[in-house]
């Protein structure tokens, strides 16, 4: 592994590869109702309180202690002026490492890697693998100065569907996103946050996805969740093939090219993006009045099933109505015997 190891806190700055590092800072993005309200759908939400509300089970502020976990982090010898960029790795695997391969180019590019332990393919999304990386960067940034506006997420496989949910439900944190070798479609199998923070997406998130040119499967499920960012007015996308290779990480000059699009961002066209937001919400409206019309005409399991679906595709978007509906069905549903 290249640079130099420390096992120490990296409060004092430590530059080179950081093994074993504990953090101690929580902050608002990881705590449980923040999840909630951005990764998860409101109708999912809105059960889980209810559940928590009729069993008495309280719903802890934080999932994380932060006394239990490690952290390894690459900091390059030099800081750009204006301050370093920041990479949050999400890995497949449970081992908290640096790619030795890596470092160079991360010190081609001014930036700090961060990743963490035992966040890997079979840790929990919510309680575990989506606040670990938020508690990576928010750590991260007040030990070391960062850039803001070069703050990114990343992750390969499993670890890439991860960064893509945590992009999506954190733009106003992660300006970009490196998706190696794994992705889903948003509005679907990733859920979408509420308005304002999809707006700040569509406008200020970079996405890269890059993938073998031998892993056929993970660059037919990228062209399918590139199509979904585009049908929800997300065009600031780059799509990237590593020649000759298969699943695997990508080396130092697949990872220095895919840095530069990273960081390459370019500006959604004004009038397109007003004019697929006016269809978008059209489309909502159309959806949420058709559960209005089952409720109606007292058709229970039509609003039902209308609002389900409504709730999967279109996410936060359709709160607070959504939630509202729910609760009109909920009175209108007859009593379990």
């Amino acid at each position: 592994m290249a640079g130099v190891a420390f096992a120490a806190s990296a409060s004092d700055g430590a530059q080179g590869v950081i093994a074993n590092v504990v953090f101690t800072q929580y902050g608002r993005a990881s705590s449980s109702p923040e999840l909630m309200r951005r990764l998860v759908t409101p109708l999912n939400g809105w059960r889980l309180q209810q559940h928590a509300a009729s069993t008495g089970t309280a719903i802890v502020d934080q999932p994380i202690d932060l006394a239990r976990e490690q952290f390894a982090l690459y900091v390059p010898p030099n800081a750009p002026p204006d301050g370093y960029a920041l990479l949050v790795f999400v890995p497949p695997w449970n081992e908290a490492r640096v790619p030795g391969e890596w470092t160079s180019i991360l010190d081609r590019h001014g930036m700090i890697f961060v990743t963490a332990a035992n966040i890997g393919n079979d840790a929990s999304l919510l309680d575990r693998r989506d606040p670990v990386a938020l508690l990576a960067a928010v750590n991260a940034m007040a030990r070391y100065r960062v850039n803001p506006q070069r703050v990114y997420i990343g992750g390969f496989s499993g670890g890439s569907r991860v960064a893509l949910r945590l992009a999506l439900g954190y733009p106003d944190l992660f300006h970009g996103a490196l998706l190696e070798a794994g992705s889903d479609p948003i509005g679907s199998a990733v859920p979408l946050p509420p308005r304002a923070l999809l707006e700040q997406f569509q406008t200020g998130t970079r996405i890269v996805y890059f993938t073998g040119q031998q892993d056929p499967a993970r660059m037919d499920v990228d062209r399918q969740s590139r199509h979904s960012l585009h049908e929800w007015c997300i065009d600031d996308v780059d799509l990237r093939t590593i020649p000759s290779t298969g699943h695997d990480l990508a080396g130092a000059g697949a990872l220095d090219r895919t840095l530069t699009s990273l960081e390459t961002h370019h500006p959604p066209d004004a009038t397109r993006l007003q004019a697929c937001r006016a269809r978008i919400a059209s489309d909502l409206d159309q959806a949420l009045a058709k559960v209005d019309a089952a409720l109606a005409r007292n058709d229970v399991a039509a609003a039902r099933q209308q609002l389900d679906d409504a709730d999967q595709h279109f996410g936060g978007l359709a709160a607070p109505r959504s939630v509202e509906l729910a609760t009109r069905l909920l009175q209108a549903s007859p009593p379990s015997r």
